[in-house]
């Protein structure tokens, strides 16, 4: 059995996908297609959830994962990686065919990326912290010195909170601001002292200001649909004692 995923049409043929929770095994606050290593779930069930995540989008090939920091290092997978270690980073690529890079998200952006001409893919976490210290630079960088030419690649921003639903405080504005004022865009009126803010918007922004030109945004709000998606912020507001990650994967036949 195989599990419902979307595409993005930027990606063109290239084997992507972007799961949310349904389809799998896990049960309760996790259920159904929990793929988190760090949920607290039962071993065995998110063994078979991501199991069918890859039979779903690329049958019979070698799954990657990290050990994501929300910081900006981009790992280089190739035929001689250990693909059963999960070292600390929160962005691949490869050019390597039946490899599925995989990436996990519960709110924070999943972002894939693909160079279709060269053969080269790439996907990033990026939370606010990787987003604003350069994830997809790093990624895109590490596209570039496997032969992917920055005006080929493509990229598509996955399910994500979304900014009606993600409140920060000023001190988190301030952060940005300081980094670039023209980052104002990305807020939105809220409460006092609070504001509202677009992390989608901004990863794209960062993608169109390195030179990509092919940029979708899926739109979803992984906090408002808790039908559809894994949400932490959602889940620390309801007090569950865990919360499921869902998964984005890319790779090349």
């Amino acid at each position: 059995m195989t599990a419902p995923f979307e595409t993005a049409s930027s990606l063109g043929s290239v084997p992507h996908g972007f799961f949310g929770r349904r389809g799998g095994v896990s049960t309760g606050d996790l259920a159904s297609l929990n793929c988190g290593l760090g949920s607290g779930d039962d071993p065995a069930l998110i063994a078979e959830n991501r199991r069918r995540a890859t039979e779903a989008v690329l049958p019979g090939a070698a799954l990657t994962g990290l050990y994501q920091v929300h910081g900006n290092r981009c790992i280089i997978i190739d035929k001689g990686s250990d693909l059963a270690t999960r070292p600390e980073a929160d962005a691949l690529a490869s050019k390597t065919p039946g490899i599925l890079l995989g990436i996990l998200t519960a709110d924070c952006v999943p972002v894939l990326f693909a160079d279709r001409e060269a053969g080269v893919v790439g996907a990033a976490h990026a939370g606010w912290k990787g987003a604003i210290a350069g994830v997809t630079d790093a990624t895109l960088d590490a596209m570039e010195s496997l032969g992917a030419r920055r005006e080929d690649i493509a990229v598509a921003i996955g399910p994500c909170i979304g900014r009606a639903s993600y409140e920060v405080d000023d001190g988190f504005v301030q952060r940005f601001l300081a980094d670039d004022p023209a980052n104002e865009r990305f807020f939105a009126a809220g409460r006092a002292d609070h504001a509202m803010f677009d992390i989608a918007a901004y990863v794209a922004a960062r993608l169109a200001a390195a030179g990509l030109t092919r940029i979708a945004i899926g739109g979803q709000d992984t906090y408002a649909d808790a039908e559809s998606w894994f949400s932490y912020r959602r889940a620390c507001h309801k007090n569950e004692n865990s919360y499921g990650r869902q998964l984005s994967v890319i790779g090349l036949r």
